[in-house]
């Protein structure tokens, strides 16, 4: 798998920016970050793109930078050209496809329904962009798609926001979402850079969606934990009767393992992967953690 396909996938969300100003590419970039969001795509439809891209990938190497609203190749040779490491279209252009595969660069098609996605096949392509998302199908269309396209994975783009951003990420041909309830323009405009991070930091948590699933209470437990769990917090308890060297056992939910796991890393939680889940090394208050893909 392409790296910068690695790197969208680990991240969940591509934030899709217009810039006016390309003396604000670098702030905006480093608010994301500050927020747990890794990727960015800087969309050709201002004068400002390119000089935008340029500013990000020398400023910023560690941004998963991307080029959007890529129309022809002569903005594609001018996107790779400033350093984007990956293209996306809004629309299926074979010429810009073509393009792009030839400088051994990423493409992400736009497409809205099979026809376009199997031209996307033909041409090795296994990501495509479902644009305009919402407009198109949403969430419904995608599982359908899903089952006639198993190995096709999508990057819905256009409707989606922190409301149901969840919903998408949930598909398992959805790869990343693309959006920019983050980046929006007034914010940016404003120089309102520390709310572009909240924004961030919310949709990382939003994508991730940690949920306590389970608490499992092994012999020799506190008396009093049960009460606490269960009857003060609500919490869905079972015993075990194993004795171990921790009170029990905390089981969090996610949408993705290995999305998860990347955020682990980039927080430097020390972790270890066990039969289908993530186990904490420390453990939290006394009980171990275990991480597993709902």
């Amino acid at each position: 798998m392409c790296s910068e396909i690695e790197k969208i996938r680990d991240c969940g969300i591509v934030p899709v920016i217009a810039l006016d100003d390309a003396a604000a590419a670098v702030p905006v970039a480093r608010a994301l970050l500050a927020g747990g969001i890794t990727v960015a795509e800087i969309t050709f439809r201002t004068a400002a793109a390119e000089q935008a891209i340029a500013n990000i990938a020398k400023e910023v190497p560690e941004m998963a930078l991307g080029a959007g609203t890529v129309l022809n190749c002569e903005q594609a040779q001018r996107a790779l050209d400033a350093g984007a490491r990956f293209l996306v279209s809004p629309g299926f252009n074979p010429r810009v496809v073509e393009f792009a595969l030839e400088q051994g660069a990423l493409i992400v098609p736009g497409t809205s329904g099979p026809s376009e996605m199997e031209q996307a096949m033909s041409y090795g392509l296994t990501t495509v962009k479902f644009f305009p998302a919402e407009q198109s199908g949403g969430v419904g269309k995608l599982r359908a798609i899903s089952a006639v396209y198993p190995e096709l994975m999508v990057m819905p783009t256009g409707g989606i926001g922190e409301n149901n951003l969840t919903e998408y990420l949930a598909l398992k041909n959805v790869i990343a979402c693309g959006g920019s309830w983050m980046v929006k323009k007034e914010l940016i405009a404003a120089g309102n850079f520390a709310e572009i991070t909240r924004l961030s930091a919310q949709a990382v948590r939003r994508a991730l969606d940690f949920r306590l699933s389970r608490v499992l209470l092994y012999a020799g437990a506190a008396d009093g934990a049960s009460q606490v769990f269960r009857e003060t917090l609500g919490l869905p308890l079972e015993f075990d009767s194993r004795q171990a060297d921790v009170p029990g056992r905390l089981e969090v939910a996610t949408l993705s393992l290995g999305r998860a796991g990347a955020f682990l890393k980039r927080k430097g939680v020390a972790f270890r992967t066990g039969d289908r889940e993530l186990l904490l090394d420390n453990p939290i208050q006394g009980f171990e953690v275990a991480i597993f893909q709902a």
